[in-house]
């Protein structure tokens, strides 16, 4: 198994791009704008999208996604995601006015796209890999993902603050090997983060303290143009598991 990084920050600049990830040549988990530097036969392949949450940064290349595949395409692109999650993109993006809506075009019987929901706990195996959705807490209802290839697991946080089910679940993974935790505001702003649902170093901290494996440790989704700040405050709060911060083009093979 392959994860390849498309993105992992939390903001378009340069060269950032926003959250995407992909497994193989088929699954991607979130689709962000990393998604829209696949080339046309890359984005053919991608079979199935996991959603953490219905914020732009996560999903917004969704919709061109099922629209630049899906006259190549015999089968519908799927995508997990909770049902809050599916709910806001048929409502507010796949409504007709900002994007067809590919779930019933070209027509009902052969869409672009399909969804189906998807429940914390719950586990999705596409031919040998399980993806499971885990526990987290965000501004809107949200999920993080474990990718397990057998070998070893892959997880990765969602946009989230401190979620104790979350820490407890990473608990129960005998073969982790691999943790992305969104790390997204320094400790200066703890109000921000608080009302936005994101972490800080502080917050990091006191999750890790929950975390009874090992694990190699990423941060993703720091605010463009505070990384230097916040990175030093998750080394200090967090040093001991050597924390890195993640960059685009990353790949993990398991």
């Amino acid at each position: 198994m392959r994860i390849t990084v498309l993105g992992c920050n939390g903001s378009i600049s340069g060269n950032l791009r926003t959250t995407c990830y992909r497994v193989d040549d088929d699954i991607l988990i979130d689709a962000g704008t990393g998604a829209g530097d696949l080339t046309l036969q890359q984005i053919i392949a991608v079979s199935t999208v996991f959603l953490t949450h219905s914020h732009l940064d996560h999903c917004a290349m969704l919709p061109m996604l099922a629209d630049a595949a899906g006259n190549f395409r015999d089968t519908p692109l799927t995508v997990y995601a909770l049902p809050e999650t599916i709910a806001a993109i048929r409502s507010h993006m796949l409504d007709g006015l900002l994007w067809p809506d590919y779930t019933l075009l070209p027509s009902p019987e052969h869409p672009y796209l399909c969804f189906k929901p998807l429940a914390p706990g719950e586990t999705v195996e596409l031919q040998g890999r399980r993806i499971t959705a885990l526990p987290a807490r965000h501004a809107v209802p949200a999920l993080g993902y474990q990718v397990n290839s057998g070998a070893a697991s892959w997880v990765y946080s969602g946009d989230t603050t401190y979620c104790a089910e979350f820490w407890r679940a990473l608990n129960r993974i005998a073969n982790l090997k691999t943790l992305l935790v969104e790390t997204t505001l320094p400790n200066s702003n703890a109000a921000g983060a608080a009302r936005s649902g994101h972490m800080t170093a502080a917050l990091l901290a006191q999750g890790l303290r929950l975390l009874h494996r090992p694990a190699e440790l990423f941060i993703v989704h720091m605010e463009a143009g505070r990384e230097d700040e916040t990175l030093r405050e998750v080394l200090q709060a967090a040093g001991d598991f050597n924390p890195q911060a993640l960059q685009r083009g990353r790949e993990f093979v398991f």
